[in-house]
């Protein structure tokens, strides 16, 4: 299949970015310095006008710019092309509201992390939504200035709808920046993902440290496992066969990654906004609580911890 330029048998040839956070201006700036038309749109912001603002993405070994066309979901009527969903996934249904008129037949792509983000979505009837699992980090550095380390090829795999989009969409995306890449069992990469950021998302803004604590600490490292093994059961009982030892190994390797960088729930925290928590440590526990025979104490309480210590932060705001 021959791709140039973003375009592509099914027809795509442009992507909207919905949010517009550290990971949304990385990926904008890998799309745009590969030749693709790539726009970020605000998700909360209506009836903003276009700009286009400098964009630098420091990967660690260099520094890339692009100037970047930045607009609002409410200044287009119709939305054709690929839709990339990177806002807290906490706004997903007031975006799939915004998109049913302008963007129910485009394909989705949710870069967000947490359990059933989708579901919005698949209640309105959406037909075409892809999850992507996301192996980068990201945190600001300064104005539309982003300090982006990646892990590895992010997966992307099929929620709803066409199968044969799948690789299309991936090639769209991929940059040897920000790659992508096509999994045709996303689910385990989705649990995974969810029960690393169980623990990150939870301790790091606890201690109020940064990402690299689990490999300096023994102690914080076995507060982790605990939130792993809780995670596990759930997991098990959906049908999910993953193992402690490999969510460890990928704890500890984006430990030392990310050493010095703040997890996105505690970078939220300081400024004052709301958290994801909700799709990771309490969606886990409200899937505990239905299975009715499994019990997570430490996952619950360090994720009600987390929902008060963002709620007094969101209440300091004057």
């Amino acid at each position: 299949m021959q791709v140039e330029n973003g375009l592509d048998p099914a027809g795509i040839d442009k992507t909207y970015i919905i949010g517009n956070g550290v990971i949304a201006k990385a990926l904008a700036v890998a799309l745009s310095l590969n030749g693709r038309s790539v726009t970020i749109l605000r998700g909360s912001v209506d009836n903003s006008g276009a700009s286009h603002e400098l964009v630098q993405v420091d990967t660690g070994e260099e520094l890339l710019s692009a100037r970047i066309e930045i607009s609002s979901i409410s200044s287009y009527e119709t939305l054709d092309g690929l839709l990339v969903l990177t806002n807290k996934s906490f706004g997903n249904e007031q975006i799939a509201r915004k998109l049913y008129a302008r963007a129910k037949q485009s394909p989705i792509v949710f870069l967000q992390n947490g359990l059933h983000v989708e579901n919005a979505f698949l209640e309105m009837g959406f037909e075409k939504l892809y999850r992507c699992v996301l192996m980068a980090t990201s945190q600001a550095a300064g104005e539309n200035r982003v300090r982006f380390r990646l892990v590895t090829a992010s997966p992307i795999g099929v929620i709803a709808g066409p199968g044969e989009m799948l690789a299309s969409i991936v090639a769209q995306l991929n940059t040897s920046i920000f790659p992508f890449r096509p999994e045709a069992d996303i689910q385990p990469f989705i649990w995974k993902k969810v029960i690393s950021n169980c623990v990150f998302n939870s301790i790091c803004p606890l201690l109020e440290t940064d990402n690299g604590v689990f490999r300096r600490n023994a102690a914080v490292l076995e507060m982790g496992k605990q939130v792993i093994r809780e995670c596990l059961v759930v997991a098990r009982e959906h049908g999910l066969c993953l193992t402690e030892e490999d969510i460890v190994q990928n704890i500890l390797s984006i430990s030392e990654m990310s050493e010095g960088q703040k997890i996105s729930t505690y970078q939220d925290i300081l400024n004052r906004r709301e958290t994801e928590i909700d799709s990771l440590n309490l969606e886990i526990a409200r899937l505990a609580q239905r299975l009715g025979n499994v019990a997570v104490p430490t996952t619950s309480l360090l994720g009600e911890l987390i929902k008060l210590k963002s709620n007094i932060s969101m209440q300091q705001i004057s």
